[in-house]
């Protein structure tokens, strides 16, 4: 996707990320995890995650999303189609359907606008009617929007460290 897209319920845009983007990204990763851990949410990205290599690799493999008001960027995740090896396996659940899906990472917001998790559902939902996305345990702000956009808990699946998280699915 080479185009900008406009969420019209929020005003906010969505476009592929850029290598000239990237002090905007870190900013942008900073001050979410700033939030989380004055939310309490304090271990789901210590160690300064995500790190710039995952980023650079998000821009270059085109997975890389910047949400801007305007032109100035307030929100940024990542976006993939298809299977999703951390989804396979869900435990204390099950996905609401084994359909087609696409997926939301590393989705986060400067603190400036609101609407950035529904621009990026919105725009997910160009592609699939079958969105996932996942969350830590402490993360009650993102589980709060998550379950205000039509979400659903389906269980817990564990990323590459080995880390629990609440899997969501929303059926369009």
């Amino acid at each position: 996707m080479n185009k900008k897209y406009l969420c019209a319920e929020t005003g906010l845009s969505v476009r592929p990320s850029l290598e000239t983007d990237l002090a905007d990204i870190k900013r942008i990763y900073a001050a979410a995890r700033r939030f989380m851990i004055s939310h309490g949410n304090v271990l789901q990205w210590a160690g300064g995650y995500p790190s710039d290599d995952l980023i650079r690799k998000d821009i270059s493999y085109g997975n890389g999303f910047v949400i801007s008001y305007g032109k100035i960027p307030c929100g940024v995740f990542a976006f993939f189609t298809g299977i999703d090896r951390t989804y396979v396996d869900i435990y204390d659940g099950e996905w609401l359907n084994d359909e087609p899906y696409c997926t939301i990472h590393r989705i986060a917001g400067d603190g400036t606008k609101k609407g950035i998790l529904k621009t990026a559902v919105s725009f997910a939902s160009l592609f699939s009617g079958n969105i996932r996305i996942d969350t830590h345990r402490d993360n009650y702000p993102m589980q709060n929007a998550l379950a205000r956009l039509g979400f659903i808990k389906c269980g817990t699946i564990f990323i590459a460290d080995g880390s629990p998280r609440i899997a969501y699915h929303k059926k369009l």
